[in-house]
């Protein structure tokens, strides 16, 4: 991990970031009670991780990362989606807007708002995602494997 994003990742969990994180772990363990809520368990789980921390690291569809469709991202996906969205995508987008809304008062609670804002975004809509190194990421969009 390159010293900027220690840094970041460091100042998040500090000012924060854990909290998220542990809601995410909270709701992968409400879903995995369930037992029919495991699939949805393993996406909070690893966006729980992604949370915790999440400089150095982005969330990409999984087709267009790995430019095959899977279970997760085609019709399957959406109805599981469509399901996380009702029992919990709501509430931890919901706190991730209010963790973004106290952080962005402050200039250097800026970049940390930004994150809040997208793992929101993530936070409706997971499945079918895949969380990859930013490295990777650049190499993919450049053309290279």
């Amino acid at each position: 991990m390159p010293l900027l994003s220690l840094l970041l990742n460091v100042l998040w969990v500090v000012t924060g970031g854990i909290w998220m994180a542990l809601g995410w772990l909270f709701a992968a363990v409400l879903m995995a009670l369930s037992i029919v809520g495991l699939p949805w368990a393993r996406s909070a789980l690893t966006i729980a991780h992604y949370t915790l921390l999440p400089f150095g690291q982005t969330a990409v569809r999984r087709d267009e990362f790995r430019g095959r469709e899977d279970m997760g991202t085609g019709a399957l996906g959406f109805i599981g989606n469509v399901v996380w969205f009702v029992l919990a995508g709501w509430w931890l987008a919901l706190g991730h807007l209010v963790a973004a809304a106290a952080l962005a008062i402050t200039i250097i609670g800026l970049p940390f708002a930004w994150a809040h804002l997208k793992l929101a975004l993530l936070a409706l809509w997971p499945i079918g995602t895949e969380i990859v190194p930013s490295d990777d990421m650049g190499r993919r969009v450049a053309g290279r494997p």
